[in-house]
């Protein structure tokens, strides 16, 4: 079978490695030049997240590659410390750069797929044969399938199941990482052992993190509409400038130099409401699906999906209809944590009040203990088939 995927940042190069080395003819389309380095790290936890990466052959890639972990301080206006949030927290078993992770998929994957960079689909066509494809510059071509790989403000989605709004949620909040350091004077940086440290404040609907493994510097902030242009990165910029310009401790100083970043990425944190993930000859994979921005555990579930969209394929010898079946009835459960929560009151707390406890779960041994246990829940399905795949 012919298969298009759209994408190439995580979800995309997991479906064409699995489906590459198991007889698929794989084309990975996407819309940048290139693999795109940098951005926040991303986190893996529990036994179903190693399974998979160790059946893909990545695991020793993702171990040698991963970050420190990082304890967050959570200080006040003066500097005082008033909680610690782990890195066991934040960063899973194994954390990893999102540009690092994407480098080693597409290393594994690109001797069984063909990747087209600087390209995107402009139409597809139904046909009774197939899905007649047009691209921005490459000529037309027929595939069997299409998948959606190609994150939250996802193209194929609009092609296949209507515009975003119908299915993406925008939850009243918004992050923006930057990749610009910003001098740690008087900060300590390192922990014996290699344990690095970061810094969040708060004000009232507004965190800054200072440092760290996940990203130089992440804003959350709570905000009524998204007052820029998503392809506009100074429209962005001046967004994020007029939620954070009278915010105290370090941030002016954050502000500035996220102003000046080259590297900078902002957007609404969101969820999707999808309960099924194909239609047709379509289907969707990773955030383009089942997104939960900051939720936790997303770029592991991409995983996860690409595992289980290719066994179905592969099990199913060519019946995709049977197949993406499969692929909705499994990933139906194991998605139901991307359609809850909202990490944007948790990590921006709306009140001074909201702010104490939350920082009280991280000072409380038994919240803290109880947080992780669900958070190992949500992680890890033993459900999980033990599919035929090279």
């Amino acid at each position: 079978m012919k298969v298009l995927i759209s994408g190439a940042s995580i979800a995309g190069p997991a479906l064409a490695l699995w489906l590459g080395r198991n007889g698929f003819d794989v084309t990975v389309v996407e819309r940048s030049p290139s693999i795109r380095p940098g951005g926040q790290a991303v986190d893996f936890k529990g036994r179903t997240h190693r399974r998979v990466l160790e059946r893909m052959g990545i695991w020793d890639d993702v171990v040698a590659a991963q970050t420190a972990k990082t304890d967050i301080r959570l200080v006040g206006a003066t500097g005082r410390v008033k909680a610690v949030m782990p890195g066991e927290f934040i960063g899973g078993d194994v954390e990893i750069l999102r540009g690092d992770l994407a480098r080693i998929l597409h290393a594994h994957a690109a001797p069984h797929a063909d990747f087209v960079f600087g390209d995107e689909i402009v139409s597809v066509t139904p046909t009774p044969a197939g899905l007649d494809v047009s691209f921005l510059h490459r000529a037309d071509e027929r595939f069997d399938l299409v998948v959606g790989a190609d994150g939250i403000h996802s193209a194929v989605r609009a092609l296949a199941f209507g515009p975003e709004p119908e299915h993406v949620r925008q939850m009243g909040y918004f992050y923006a990482v930057a990749g610009a350091a910003v001098p740690t004077n008087g900060l300590d940086t390192e922990l014996p052992g290699g344990r690095a440290v970061g810094y969040g404040y708060n004000e009232p609907g507004r965190y800054a993190v200072l440092g760290g493994s996940k990203a130089p510097q992440l804003f959350v902030f709570r905000a009524t509409e998204a007052t820029y242009d998503r392809r506009d990165v100074d429209s962005q910029k001046a967004f994020l400038a007029t939620h954070f310009r009278d915010a105290g401790w370090r941030v002016p100083q954050m502000l500035e130099a996220a102003l000046g970043a080259s590297e900078f990425y902002l957007d609404g944190l969101a969820r999707t409401t999808m309960t099924g993930f194909t239609r047709g000859r379509f289907a969707l994979l990773g955030d383009a699906g089942y997104a939960n921005t900051l939720g936790g555990f997303g770029t592991g579930l991409a995983l996860v999906g690409a595992y289980v969209l290719a066994g179905e394929l592969v099990a199913a010898r060519g019946n995709y209809a049977e197949a993406y079946a499969g692929y909705d009835r499994r990933m139906g459960p194991l998605t139901k944590v991307a359609r809850r929560g909202n990490a944007g009151p948790f990590l921006a707390p709306p009140s001074p009040l909201r702010i104490r406890l939350r920082d009280l779960t991280f000072a409380s041994p038994l919240l803290f203990k109880s947080m992780m246990r669900l958070t190992d829940r949500f992680a890890t399905d033993d459900r999980l088939p033990d599919y035929v795949l090279s």
